[in-house]
């Protein structure tokens, strides 16, 4: 089994940063992607990140978020930045396992762990 734990939710305004980090523990996989996911109330769980050997963004996360992860520390981040209101959601981190040389899933379906989840509010 794989847990994930999610953390740096929070509340903060338009334009304002938050930095989320996703760190893994129990078994160790040599082949997967980890992605992040958010759900806003009453949506679907979307896609925002992933990252294997480089990196995917939502077309929503393009120039504002970046992905990078410390392989040492089995951990994960997502950099948030110009945050607005329309982020506000619950974001997941997961691991796809699998070799990813080319696109890694985009549908939740795809990933077989997930975290519980880390709130991001933001006000306008």
């Amino acid at each position: 089994q794989v847990q994930l734990a999610e953390s740096g939710g929070g509340l903060v305004r338009a334009g304002d940063s938050l930095r989320l980090s996703c760190a893994a523990s129990g078994r160790t996989f040599t082949r997967y992607a980890m992605g992040w996911f958010r759900q806003a109330p009453g949506k679907e769980r979307e896609f925002v990140a992933a990252i294997t050997w480089r990196t995917y963004y939502a077309d929503s996360a393009k120039g504002r978020f970046t992905i990078s992860s410390d392989n040492a520390k089995n951990t994960v981040f997502l950099q948030m930045n110009s945050l607005k209101p329309e982020d506000t959601a619950v974001y997941y981190c997961a691991i796809a396992l699998g070799s990813y040389t080319g696109e890694v899933p985009k549908s939740p379906f795809g990933y077989d762990y997930w975290g519980q989840g880390t709130q991001v509010t933001v006000s306008s």
